[in-house]
C-alpha cells in the first residue's frame, strides 16, 4: 500500500468543512492551543501542590475575594489558626511555623489563582471572536459548554479539598481523580478543537478505507487507555501508594499476583484503597499500553500511511520516556521532581495520542461544523 495525499478542490478543503474564515480559525485555534497549554501548567502546578502537602492550606473556597492573598499579619495568622483547626495540622504539621505555613500556602493559592486565570484566559477571547463574528455558529455552543465545565472544574476542586478538612489528612482519592479527569478531558477536547481548526488541505490523508479506519479506531481506542491509566495513577497519587514496594520489576518479591491483592472486602474495595493493588494495576497496565503503543506503532508503518508516522513515532517515544519516568519515580521513593515530571509526562502522552488520532481521522469526521 502507497501513502497518497488527497488532491483537493474548493468543495473538498478543510476551510470547507471548518467554515469559511480559515485565518480566523487559526487564530481561534492559537487561542485554544494556549488555554491547553495553561491547562498542562495547571496539572502540573496541581501535582505539585499534592506533592508538597499544599493542598489542604487554605480552608476556604471564596472565588472572588480568594484571588487576593493575605496582606497583612493579622490576614496571615487568620489562615494559619484556620488550618490549625483541620486533622492534617495536628497529625502531620503540628508546631509548624507561620512562615512554614507560608510555604505551603503559597502552592495551593498559586494553583487557585492560575485556575482563575485560565478562566479568564477562555472567556475574554471567546466574547471577542463571538463579538467580530469569527466563531462558526456551531462551535459557539461547544466552546460556551467547555467554559461551564471549567466552571465546575473549579467546584470540583473545592469539593476534592473539603474531602480532607474534616476526619481525613489528605483528601479523598476518589475526588482527586475525578478533578484530575476533568481536567484532562478538557484539555483533550480544547487540543483536539484547536487541531482541526488549524489543519490546512495540505494536511488531509488519504489511505485505504480498510487501513484508516482500523487505524483511527486503534489510535482512539489508546486514547481511552490512557485516560483509564492516569485515573489508575490518580489513585496511586490519592493513596501515596508509590510510597510502597519501591522495587521494580517484581512487588512483594513476585511479578504475577503478588500476595495481599485482594485481602480487603468487599473484594472490590481493593481496586481503590489496597495500596499494594492500586500501586499493581497501575504497573501491569502500563505494560500493556506499552505493547498495544508498539504493536499500532508497527501497524501505521507497516500500512504505508506517511503523514500518520511522525505522530505514531512521538507518541511511542513519550510513551516509553513515561515508563522509565515511572520507574525512576518508584524506585527513588517519589522525589518531589520526579513525581512532577511523571504527572506532566503523562499530559504529554495523551497530548501525543490526540494529535496521533487526529492525523488518522478523516477531515468529514473532525468534529467541528461548518457555520
Amino acid at each position: 500500500m502507497t501513502a497518497q495525499r488527497i488532491e483537493t478542490g474548493p468543495s473538498s478543503s478543510p476551510s470547507a468543512h471548518l467554515g469559511h474564515k480559515p485565518e480566523a480559525n487559526r487564530q481561534i485555534a492559537i487561542w485554544l492551543f494556549g488555554v491547553a497549554a495553561l491547562i498542562f501548567v495547571m496539572v502540573v502546578v496541581g501535582g505539585l501542590t499534592r506533592l508538597t502537602e499544599s493542598g489542604l492550606s487554605i480552608t476556604e473556597w471564596k472565588p472572588v475575594t480568594g484571588a487576593l492573598p493575605p496582606l497583612s499579619q493579622t490576614d496571615w495568622q487568620r489562615e494559619f489558626d484556620l488550618y490549625k483547626q483541620i486533622p492534617q495540622y495536628a497529625a502531620l504539621n503540628k508546631g509548624m511555623s507561620l512562615s512554614e505555613f507560608k510555604q505551603i500556602y503559597w502552592w495551593e493559592w498559586g494553583h487557585r489563582l492560575l485556575g482563575r486565570l485560565i478562566g479568564f484566559a477562555f472567556l475574554i477571547p471567546f466574547l471577542w471572536f463571538a463579538f467580530t463574528k469569527k466563531v462558526e455558529r456551531a462551535l459557539v455552543p461547544k466552546l460556551a459548554i467547555l467554559f461551564v465545565l471549567g466552571g465546575l472544574q473549579g467546584a470540583l476542586g473545592w469539593w476534592m479539598v473539603k474531602s480532607g478538612l474534616v476526619h481525613r489528612t489528605e483528601v479523598s482519592q476518589y475526588r482527586l481523580a475525578a478533578h484530575l479527569t476533568l481536567a484532562l478531558i478538557l484539555f483533550a477536547y480544547i487540543f483536539w478543537t484547536g487541531l482541526s481548526l488549524w489543519r490546512s488541505s495540505r494536511d488531509m490523508l488519504s489511505h485505504a478505507p480498510e487501513a484508516g479506519r482500523g487505524l483511527s479506531t486503534a489510535a482512539r481506542w489508546l486514547i481511552a487507555g490512557f485516560f483509564l491509566q492516569i485515573v489508575l495513577g490518580a489513585f496511586v497519587a490519592g493513596t501515596r501508594a508509590g510510597f510502597i514496594h519501591n522495587t521494580w520489576p517484581l512487588i512483594q518479591g513476585a511479578f504475577f499476583a503478588p500476595e495481599g491483592l485482594f485481602h480487603l472486602q468487599p473484594w472490590w474495595s481493593n481496586f481503590f484503597e489496597n495500596l499494594l493493588t492500586v500501586q499493581y494495576q497501575h504497573r501491569m497496565f502500563a505494560y500493556v499500553l506499552v505493547i498495544a503503543t508498539g504493536w499500532h506503532w508497527w501497524r501505521v508503518h507497516a500500512s504505508g500511511v506517511a503523514d500518520a508516522r511522525l505522530s505514531a513515532n512521538c507518541l511511542l517515544a513519550a510513551v516509553l520516556a513515561q515508563v522509565v519516568l515511572g520507574i525512576g519515580t518508584l524506585v527513588m521513593v517519589v522525589p518531589i521532581p520526579m513525581g512532577a515530571a511523571h504527572q506532566a509526562g503523562a499530559v504529554i502522552v495523551l497530548a501525543a495520542a490526540v494529535w496521533h488520532a487526529h492525523r488518522l481521522t478523516p477531515s468529514a469526521r473532525l468534529g467541528v461544523a461548518t457555520g
